[in-house]
Formats: structure tokens, C-alpha cells, sequence
């Protein structure tokens, strides 16, 4: 039996979600898989037809991590043919007791913005105090190796393994029509699915919509996801007199947001630092190259293990929309994006997960 705690699981939208709902998927195929996480909306359905045990907890978060901790510390004391304990964050594996890790080999996975501490500041100390419980550290990317290494996690047990997707899955007609008719025969077409944070650079993009405007006439720009900065964005897209060009979605399911990726041109990310929050990989980089579509994204964090610049797509400075303005013209210049396209779902063969999941069982066997 595998056991994944986990802050982050679907039918929630982000990178952190598909990661750990494909790992869970993944790893059936090996033997059954126990999941410890937070209720959702819409939970229950995704929860009836995975073939994983699911246990989310509710409540109020403050209290809910201690009671998802109670419940795993029970499990691993009345289950002793656990394989492997998987979990997303440090901060998952902080309350597990140790003479329960002691049991079972453990993984913490890293994705790079939960690290990103002061050396010795209270969350530093935290964070290294947690991973070294673990018996295997996995880094979704060479950056967050690096970073971690710099802020005095044990290099000894980091393993990079980039994150894993499916292989991408016929589209049925009916949402292939229902994407058409949301893209309205626009071009170009972008899109991003991922939470409305700050460190996404949704702001960015929405200015730079404004901006494309008079070369675009009809540019259509989807985002799927919330988040924190929802709101903020919803006023700037009024303010900027966007509301034809910039549809906002999220909770859709899973084959309209596939049909969404796969109709468009560019998929669009040009992440930044933000207040020491990092993008540490961008696997919806990858899940769009699986669809045959290109990339640009930021500088800044690990994106450049994602997108190949100028193979599979481009790389630009999130921080400067000149930057991101000039990416986007070449991107589309000559035709670009179809190359890119084209080189990117020959690139995201190897992020399939029955190539990534034999990385995690050499290790946890």
C-alpha cells in the first residue's frame, strides 16, 4: 500500500494538484493507494470514480491540518504493510510523529516556494527540521535543488524527479465544439490554467492583451483557475476594457479544459518572484506541450527545465511586459508557434508518468 498526505489533491486546479492526482493514479497501478487530504468542491465526484481511497478532511484551516495529522499517525500505527509515505509539503510531514516515520520509508517532495526561507528564521529551522525526517527528498526541478541546498536542506537525500502527466486522451466533439465556441474564431488564442497568484503574472498578461490589441484584433486570452488575486484581476480586465478578449473560468472539468488547451496557440505563464515565491517547475507547461502547444514563460524558477527556449517555446523576463511583448511577436512570427508546438509534444514524451513513477519505485523498493 502507498499513503499520500497531501495539502493539494484535485478536482482543485494547479500544478500541485495534477502532480499528486497523477502520482495517486500512477501508483495503482502498483497497489493500492491511501489519500489523506482537504475537502474540496466537488470532491465527492472526483472521489467516486478514482479508484484511490480518499479521506478529506473539513473544518476551519487551522484546525484541520492537526486532525488530517491525527488521522494519518493513526493509520500508519494500525497498517503495517505500508510501501511508502508520500507527501506534497513539508509542512505535511510536520506534525506525522517520527517513531511513525521510522516505519515506513518517507518522501517529501519540494516544489521550491514553500522553501524559499531566510537562513534561520522559524521557518528555515522548520523546514529543515521536517525534511530531515524524510528518508528521500524529491526536487521537481534542478532549480529547487539548488535552492534548497542553498538554504541548508541535506543534499544527501535530494532526488530530482520532474513532475509526471498523462498521456493526453482523445477529445470528444462535444468539447471540442464548446472550446470553438468559447475561442470564437479568434487568433491568436492563449490560455493559462493555473491558480490567480501573483507570482503567475496574470496582471502581465492582461496588459499585454491591451497592448496587442491594435496588431490582434481578434486575440481571445482564457485563464483557468482562482485564487488570491481573482478580484484584483476581474477589476483590471474592466479597467482595461477587456471584458471581450479575457474570459475567466475555473471549476470546469477536466475534458473542456483539454479542449481549451488544445485549441489554442500559446500557452502563456511568465511567471516572477513574488515576495520569495517562486515557480519551481510549471508542470502545466508540460501538460500543454502534450497537446502540441508552445510555451513562453518567466525567467525566474524552473521553468527553463519545462520549456526549452526557442525548441519549445520561449523564455522571457516575467518582470518586464517589453520582455513578454517581444516574446509573444516572435513567438508567432513566421509561424513560430506551429514548430514549437510540434517539438514540444515530442519533448513532454518524457514527462509521461509511466516513465517518471519507475523513478519513485527504484527508490522505494
Amino acid at each position: 500500500m502507498f499513503l499520500l498526505v497531501t495539502r493539494n489533491f484535485p478536482p482543485d486546479i494547479g500544478g500541485m494538484q495534477i502532480l499528486m492526482g497523477g502520482l495517486s493514479e500512477s501508483l495503482l497501478n502498483h497497489g493500492p493507494v491511501q489519500v489523506f487530504t482537504y475537502e474540496y468542491e466537488n470532491s465527492e465526484i472526483y472521489d467516486n470514480k478514482s479508484g484511490a481511497k480518499i479521506e478529506r478532511v473539513k473544518g476551519i484551516k487551522l484546525f484541520r491540518k492537526f486532525r488530517k495529522a491525527n488521522l494519518v499517525n493513526n493509520f500508519i500505527n494500525s497498517n503495517n504493510n505500508i510501501r511508502a509515505l508520500i507527501v506534497d509539503h513539508w509542512k505535511s510531514l510536520e506534525l506525522i510523529k517520527t517513531e511513525n516515520l521510522k516505519k515506513i520509508k518517507t518522501f517529501c517532495l519540494l516544489h521550491s516556494k514553500e522553501i524559499n526561507h531566510d537562513i534561520g528564521t522559524s521557518l528555515n529551522k522548520r523546514t529543515i527540521k521536517s525534511t530531515n525526517n524524510a528518508d528521500y527528498i524529491i526536487s521537481n526541478s534542478n532549480f529547487t535543488k539548488e535552492l534548497a541546498i542553498k538554504v541548508g536542506i541535506d543534499s544527501s537525500k535530494i532526488h530530482v524527479v520532474f513532475p509526471g502527466i498523462h498521456k493526453p486522451k482523445k477529445i470528444e466533439n462535444i468539447y471540442k465544439l464548446k472550446a470553438e465556441k468559447y475561442f470564437d474564431n479568434s487568433f491568436p488564442k492563449i490560455i493559462t490554467v493555473s491558480r490567480m497568484d501573483k507570482r503567475k503574472g496574470h496582471d502581465k498578461i492582461l496588459m499585454l492583451i491591451k497592448n496587442l490589441k491594435p496588431k490582434f484584433p481578434k486575440i481571445k486570452y482564457i485563464s483557468i483557475g482562482h485564487g488570491d488575486e481573482e478580484n484584483n484581476l476581474l477589476k483590471l480586465r474592466k479597467e482595461l476594457n477587456l471584458d471581450k478578449e479575457v474570459i475567466f473560468l475555473k471549476n470546469i472539468d477536466f475534458d473542456l479544459k483539454a479542449a481549451l488547451i488544445q485549441e489554442s496557440n500559446l500557452f502563456l505563464m511568465p511567471s516572477r518572484i513574488e515576495n520569495k515565491s517562486i515557480e519551481g517547475f510549471g508542470i502545466s507547461f508540460i501538460e500543454a506541450a502534450s497537446y502540441g502547444i508552445g510555451s513562453i514563460g518567466g525567467k525566474d524558477g524552473g521553468a527553463p527545465d519545462a520549456i526549452v527556449h526557442k525548441k519549445t517555446g520561449l523564455i522571457c523576463d516575467g518582470n518586464d511586459l517589453n520582455s513578454i511583448y517581444n516574446s509573444f511577436i516572435d513567438f508567432f512570427k513566421d509561424e513560430n508557434y506551429l514548430k514549437y508546438g510540434k517539438n514540444a509534444k515530442e519533448f513532454s514524451e518524457k514527462f509521461y508518468w509511466e516513465k517518471v513513477i519507475k523513478k519513485y519505485l527504484k527508490l522505494i523498493d
